[in-house]
């Protein structure tokens, strides 16, 4: 369980984050949705101790991270951030960067690490390309990388920004199915999500932001309920049933005035 209570936080003396609350319980998926500058990621770094907290408080599993060391935050939650570079390395080597955080100085693998990173590699099923340079994958598979090194470093928690950027729709759709799997083996999934619809597709629950405060944090069906995406984005959301399930589309406010206008 990761908690976020009343939390404050910004840059120098600019405070971005006006009392957010946010939970995300263990197995579950749970993304945070707002426009550009609402933010999403002010709220990551202030969780993931990259920001100090002016005030209230981040917690996993009931532990305020104000008292953890940054070594020991890395075990609890791992962090796919937004606009990855592409480094000049080996889909195994980077793999192996999951156990950093459990690393000593001087930083030398054990044998224990290089069995971690090859069944992370084997469960996202690119074990076979653990000696291909990132470079020559394609998005998605990058993608299944980034989240191998991530199962790598063992930890209960994973926080993504904005991991379906760069990818197509056939990848995005092999990704929902992804974190959809690592949620029933019981990780807990943040997410930040531009992409409302897959938002509503894969989440437990969505946490909405608008000028530094979270503002709605409810099941999919309550948040499509409630005029939450007309507040933050001018348009209605509808369900429909298909055979595979629950779809979404969304209709537009010809009505509707951005709120930084």
């Amino acid at each position: 369980m990761i908690e976020m209570v009343d939390v404050r936080a910004g840059y120098g003396k600019n405070e971005i984050l006006h009392g957010v609350n946010l939970m995300a319980p263990k197995g579950e998926i749970t993304t945070v949705i707002g426009s550009n500058g609402s933010g999403k990621s002010t709220l990551l770094r202030a969780l993931l101790g990259f920001l100090p907290v002016w005030g209230g408080d981040v917690a996993i599993d009931g532990v305020s991270t104000g008292k953890m060391k940054e070594a020991e935050i890395a075990r609890k939650i791992a962090y796919l951030p937004q606009g990855k570079n592409i480094p000049d390395i080996s889909v195994g080597r980077l793999v192996l960067h999951g156990r950093f955080p459990y690393l000593s100085y001087p930083r030398k693998y054990k044998e224990k690490d290089f069995l971690i990173a090859e069944e992370a590699m084997k469960q996202m099923g690119i074990w076979e390309l653990s000696e291909k340079q990132l470079s020559e994958l394609s998005g998605g598979m990058r993608q299944k990388v980034y989240i191998a090194m991530a199962l790598a470093q063992q930890a209960p928690a994973i926080v993504m920004d904005e991991p379906t950027t760069y990818l197509d729709i056939g990848q995005q759709l092999m990704f929902a199915e992804m974190i959809r799997e690592l949620s029933g083996s019981g990780k807990t999934i943040i997410l930040v999500l531009h992409d409302i619809l897959l938002a509503l597709k894969v989440s437990h629950r969505i946490v909405a932001m608008q000028d530094g405060k979270t503002i709605a944090c409810k099941a999919p069906e309550d948040m499509i309920a409630s005029d939450i995406f007309r507040k933050l984005y001018g348009i209605t959301v509808k369900p429909f049933q298909t055979e595979r399930g629950r779809q979404y589309y969304y209709e537009t406010d010809e009505k509707w005035v951005p709120p930084f206008l």
